[in-house]
């Protein structure tokens, strides 16, 4: 990846709706070399797919919360999988600490969120879990 490729990925991730006719004017280079690059890029898996950002006005009706899990020793595979059928987990991270898993949340009412906590808490393997609840956010380099 040189120069020029990073300067694609930086546009497009500006603004994913870019067309290579624009991404070749902003960059001053021919639309077929933007055309061949992006094909190299998704072909080599370093751009893996395109997506949909919310805005703030759609996070901003939403409660997300962070969970902290204890897990029995062997039975993080299982827990995982039972944590991957509910919709309101967005992403699962393993950790280290006096934790096994970080887990983001994300609910429409305090009524799902607990709802949600207890069917996590209820998961075969679970020892312990935390939550903490997102109050507001200072800054966040993804939205």
């Amino acid at each position: 990846m040189d120069s020029l490729d990073r300067k694609i990925l930086a546009l497009l991730s500006a603004d994913a709706r870019a067309s290579t006719t624009q991404l070749a004017r902003r960059l001053k280079v021919a639309r077929s070399t933007v055309q061949t690059r992006i094909r190299r890029l998704e072909e080599t898996g370093t751009i893996a797919g395109y997506t949909l950002r919310l805005g703030a006005g759609v996070h901003a009706r939403r409660i997300r919360a962070t969970a902290l899990l204890q897990v029995e020793p062997r039975a993080g595979a299982g827990v995982v999988n039972r944590l991957r059928a509910l919709p309101q987990v967005e992403a699962a991270h393993s950790c280290s600490g006096r934790f096994d898993l970080v887990l983001q949340l994300v609910c429409e009412t305090t009524r799902q969120l607990d709802e949600v906590l207890d069917r996590i808490g209820a998961i075969p393997g679970v020892r312990a879990s935390e939550s903490l609840i997102h109050l507001s956010t200072r800054f966040d380099r993804t939205l």
